[in-house]
């Protein structure tokens, strides 16, 4: 990549008010060098394009990464009858820049550029706070996090950009040459697993049945915790309403940061539609067309007469329909392996390893470093002595509920994919400053003027 790596720029980001980068972000979608055909304001770069630097992307791959420790401030009793509450929902105590319901960090990011395409791991936090926006820091840092799956960029072949590739106009700005893409890709399953279980511990009475619509709204394999008054039968909620689990937000509000950040630095920053995910991630039925993309392994469920009216998926041979992607491997190792078979012997199997994650012998809530680390005077040891657990009732119940969804549809999550890609990138790349001079009124901000100055002067 080119351009001088200096930290000046750095130093301007860090001056640069939170409020106005928000009240004067807008969307930049014309990168340097390029050239758009609109009529009367048609327009064609005279300048070469010009890939990020290694520290422009240093910072945006920071943001995608982990920045802290969370902090556990929930309440350990129902105030109103000091019955114990559960109070350790969370999957990690490692948090990012973004919300995650129950700290649950299940989006995964790849980067795209002229070098190559690469997934980010999700480094554990710099030792020294102090010391992360630094030059040396960042760099150091990025190189640790990225792993390189191809050495080009991800693209579909050339002439085939149209859809289910890409959406109109974005054809023609979108994953050009000289810019830089940050994809996210959600693992939903785990999250689903634990934020059943949490949704398990309301109060006698509050306790939903689950019901299946997708199977004319039977129960999702809770009839005996109906029987023995575990779950209210009265209160039911279909898996349909669930979908996700909220655990989708997490990228939205990371994308968010991403924008801002960039908008900051004086880049182009541009959210919208990405390349089609099934064709992204390589589902069977597109790589004849497309090839086999980022590689993700794909699991078909067996059909069942039923699924012609639960799916709508009419015969056998068309049983690809419902092909999910379950994990993403790369030199034997499991970059992305969603908490479900064909990953796991059974659901229950997931399940108890989501349990153990966090309650075993070296699980989350066994590591009493870490909540030496969060908390101030002793409160660590407290907090894990005295905020409450999973009961084995619920999670017995959870277990039946995530054995029935695969069992019934030979999936899990049933109705929603456990490898969750939202449909959006964020784009970033050095303005085409004459195209929004010349066209727009309040087209560029400061820090768009003084980018090259910040960021490329020695």
């Amino acid at each position: 990549m080119t351009g001088t790596v200096s930290g000046s720029g750095l130093g301007a980001l860090l001056d640069r008010p939170l409020l106005e980068t928000i009240l004067r972000r807008r969307t930049h979608r014309v990168s340097r060098g390029s050239a758009v055909t609109a009529g009367s304001m048609s327009y064609t770069s005279t300048l070469e394009r010009e890939p990020l630097s290694a520290l422009e992307e240093a910072m945006l791959i920071a943001l995608t990464g982990c920045t802290g420790l969370t902090m556990p401030d929930r309440p350990f009793a129902d105030p109103r009858n000091g019955a114990p509450i559960m109070a350790k929902p969370n999957l990690n105590m490692v948090g990012r820049s973004a919300g995650s319901p129950d700290n649950a960090q299940g989006t995964h990011f790849f980067l795209i550029n002229d070098s190559g395409t690469f997934f980010l791991r999700k480094l554990p936090p710099p030792e020294d706070p102090s010391d992360a926006l630094t030059p040396e820091v960042l760099l150091a840092r990025a190189e640790q996090a990225k792993v390189r799956l191809l050495d080009h960029r991800l693209d579909v072949p050339d002439g085939r950009r149209d859809f289910p590739a890409y959406l109109d106009s974005n054809r023609f700005l979108s994953n050009l040459p000289g810019t830089t893409i940050l994809l996210p890709v959600v693992d939903l399953s785990r999250q689903y697993v634990n934020g059943m279980m949490y949704l398990l511990t309301q109060p006698e009475g509050a306790r939903p049945t689950v019901v299946d619509d997708r199977n004319f709204y039977r129960p999702a394999g809770v009839r005996r915790w109906m029987r023995n008054g575990f779950l209210n039968p009265d209160l039911k909620l279909p898996l349909g309403s669930i979908w996700a689990m909220r655990t989708q937000i997490e990228a939205d509000l990371l994308l968010q940061n991403l924008m801002l950040v960039a908008d900051a630095m004086g880049l182009g920053a541009w959210i919208h539609a990405s390349i089609s995910p099934p064709v992204l991630l390589g589902d069977p039925k597109f790589r004849g067309t497309y090839g086999p993309m980022l590689g993700f392994d794909f699991a078909t469920p067996r059909w069942h007469p039923a699924d012609m009216l639960r799916w709508q998926v009419p015969l056998p041979r068309y049983a690809d329909l419902r092909a999910v992607p379950v994990a993403l491997r790369h030199r034997g190792e499991d970059l992305i392996a969603a908490t479900c078979p064909p990953n796991y012997p059974s659901m229950a199997a997931a399940v108890d390893d989501v349990v153990a994650s966090k309650f075993g012998p070296h699980g989350l809530y066994a590591d009493r470093p870490t909540f030496d680390r969060i908390y101030r005077d002793g409160y660590g040891a407290e907090y894990l002595k005295e905020a409450g657990v999973y009961s084995e009732q619920v999670i017995d119940c959870a277990r039946d509920i995530c054995a029935y969804i695969y069992e019934t549809h030979g999936r899990f999550p049933a109705h929603v994919e456990p490898i969750h890609v939202p449909g959006v990138w964020l784009q970033a790349h050095h303005v085409e400053e004459g195209y929004y001079e010349r066209f727009f009124r309040g087209g560029l901000t400061d820090a768009h003027r003084h980018h090259d100055q910040d960021w490329h002067t020695p």
